[in-house]
């Protein structure tokens, strides 16, 4: 199962949310064999950015594993609102 985490970044805080957000995604990526990618909207509504985090074939329990790191980490402080998680399956593997 792939996951997709999506939730709002002020532009202001940007510069300092990125190396952080890479971190946290090269540790787990490490840690647990996940492939990651991070994405964000090019364009800005109301000075925020749209971010997008990807893991892609975690195994079950790795949801947990993610919320514990975002938790540790200094990401929940610069993140407007929610973070929304999506799962998605890769039907090419189902068939």
């Amino acid at each position: 199962m792939d996951l997709y985490i999506y939730y709002r970044v002020h532009v202001a805080d940007a510069a300092l949310f990125l190396p952080k957000i890479t971190e946290m995604q090269d540790n787990l990526s490490r840690l647990y064999g996940v492939r990651t990618s991070l994405k964000r909207r090019p364009e800005e509504q109301d000075g925020l950015h749209t971010w997008m985090e990807v893991y892609l074939e975690v195994a079950e329990g790795f949801e947990a594993t993610l919320e514990q790191a975002v938790a540790r980490s200094e990401l929940p402080a610069m993140i407007a609102g929610k973070r929304q998680m999506e799962h998605f399956l890769d039907l090419t593997l189902c068939a």
